[in-house]
């Protein structure tokens, strides 16, 4: 991809929370200009961190200064995957698998965002947690970092509502089984968080030869299974070749819905 085609301001570690919402949007618009998919998850990524600076702002968590630093480790990891992606180097395996899907027609949203999520979530969680406090601070950060998966789960409904306007069918889903839903939705989310906590707590003690040792083999998983994310298997292909034939609007459009 040519240098000249990324949006610039991403080429500099974000510091605050501010900068990285100013990133997140640059990635959106950037994606809503060039019609890539990408956008997707950096319009759902961005909605995410404005909810966290309001609990900042609110005093919702414990230590609003240590939940930025955390913020701002934790997107800085994005934000370096697709700045990798975007001069032709190369991230995570986990985000390799999101990126090259985005160049692809047959994903649905809801695959893109699920990829997304898998290496942000699964991978990079963990180890801003790790990065965020020493070793004999980490437990301290638990109360916070469990605050996280209300804030998800408010935003869960939204994005519900976003995904049936871009795909009518999932509109009756919600509407019969709209709780079922939800609960499924949290249930994994807050899965994945617990895994990512555990990432943290086995990286945490650990030298930096060590981590990044760990890092590896956990990209490698998450890898694998973004690959059954994309594919997954004859009848799951099938459900969801459905839906994208089914899904409206172009991918500015989707973008503008997500966001």
């Amino acid at each position: 991809m040519p240098p000249n085609s990324f949006p610039y301001v991403i080429a500099t570690p974000a510091t605050t929370i501010d900068e990285v919402i100013a990133q997140l949007t640059a990635i959106v618009e950037w994606s809503k200009q060039n019609n890539s998919r990408m956008g997707y998850f950096a319009a759902l990524y961005r909605k995410v961190t404005i909810q966290v600076k309001k609990g900042i702002e609110q005093s919702y968590f414990d230590d609003g200064l240590r939940m930025e630093r955390l913020d701002v480790i934790f997107a800085n990891r994005y934000i370096r995957a697709c700045y990798l992606h975007f001069t032709d180097q190369t991230p995570t395996k986990s985000w390799v698998r999101a990126f090259d899907a985005t160049q692809q027609w047959w994903p649905i949203v809801l695959q893109h965002l699920l990829l997304g999520m898998n290496a942000h979530i699964n991978l990079d969680l963990g180890i801003a947690a790790a990065e965020t406090v020493p070793p004999e601070e980490l437990q301290n950060l638990k109360g916070d970092f469990e605050k996280i998966n209300k804030v998800l789960a408010d935003l869960v409904g939204d994005v519900q509502s976003e995904l049936a306007e871009i795909w009518p069918v999932f509109g009756l889903l919600n509407r019969f089984l709209g709780s079922v839903q939800t609960a499924l939705i949290n249930f994994s989310m807050e899965k994945a968080r617990n895994a990512a906590w555990l990432f943290a707590e086995k990286l945490s003690p650990l030298t930096e030869s060590q981590r990044q040792q760990a890092i590896l083999e956990k990209d490698e998983m998450m890898a694998l299974f973004s690959d059954v994310i994309s594919h997954p298997g004859f009848y799951g292909s099938l459900i969801i070749g459905i839906i994208r034939l089914g899904e409206r609007g172009t991918t500015r459009q989707r973008i503008e819905i997500l966001e």
